[in-house]
């Protein structure tokens, strides 16, 4: 009623699983993934109980990307298992290096390439950033079965180069922050627009209206125009 949220609804149904403590909760849908399944975890900060979750369930080898200072520095005192491989890296929609913005509030952990009014500025840092093009090329993955991106606002870019590029795909889950006044609305809508064009559908939307899970669909007879319905659950 704001304006503030996009209010869309699952477009197809599939089974769900949740996944990660319930302030870094993500849901995916299980049903292909298996321990030869390539994962992308973009943006990892301080809390990676999902991509430990998808390695005890599944037996993944989760490759994780976070180039900011303090997801860095709190991974390296962590002890991690073999299948979480870390890169100091960040993905966008060119090869270079981009500019990460402190957080607003000093006590959080999150970087961001967006500029927000009452940022610390002066203490922006410069770290590296590569398409998901290159970063496939460089791992020797072919396709991706399952993509997580809470990127702080680079996701636009990112997911518009993802979807020019044609890169194969299977899941995506994307959390959009048009709730920000420097983002807005209109880039999610565009996003779904493209993703949906692309043949990407969503079966699920979280309850903050920020984190949605898409689906690569084949073809409209493999996906049911539905509401969605929910089996989620931590077993």
């Amino acid at each position: 009623m704001r304006g503030r949220d996009v209010l869309v609804l699952p477009q197809t149904s599939r089974r769900k699983l949740l996944l990660g403590n319930e302030s870094a909760e993500w849901c995916i849908c299980p049903d292909e993934l298996t321990c030869q399944s390539v994962v992308y975890s973009f943006g990892v900060g301080e809390d990676i109980s999902f991509d430990l979750e998808l390695i005890s369930r599944f037996g993944v080898v989760v490759h994780a990307f976070d180039p900011t200072p303090r997801a860095v520095d709190w991974l390296k005192s962590q002890k991690l298992p073999p299948q979480f491989i870390f890169h100091e890296l960040g993905i966008a929609e060119f090869d270079g290096s981009a500019t990460f913005n402190p957080p607003l509030n000093p006590k959080h952990v999150s970087y961001a390439v967006v500029a927000r009014p009452g940022g610390n500025h002066a203490s922006a840092v410069d770290a590296p950033v590569r398409t998901l093009r290159t970063i496939m090329s460089t791992l020797g993955h072919r396709q991706v079965d399952l993509l997580k991106m809470d990127i702080e606002g680079s996701e636009y870019g990112a997911l518009r180069d993802i979807v020019q590029q044609r890169l194969p795909v299977k899941q995506l889950l994307v959390e959009f922050h048009h709730r920000w006044p420097e983002i807005g609305i209109a880039k999610t809508k565009e996003a779904i627009r493209i993703l949906n064009e692309a043949g990407y559908q969503i079966f699920d939307v979280a309850p903050s209206g920020a984190e949605y899970s898409f689906l690569s669909v084949v073809s409209g007879e493999n996906a049911t125009s539905s509401q969605g319905f929910r089996e989620e659950h931590h077993q």
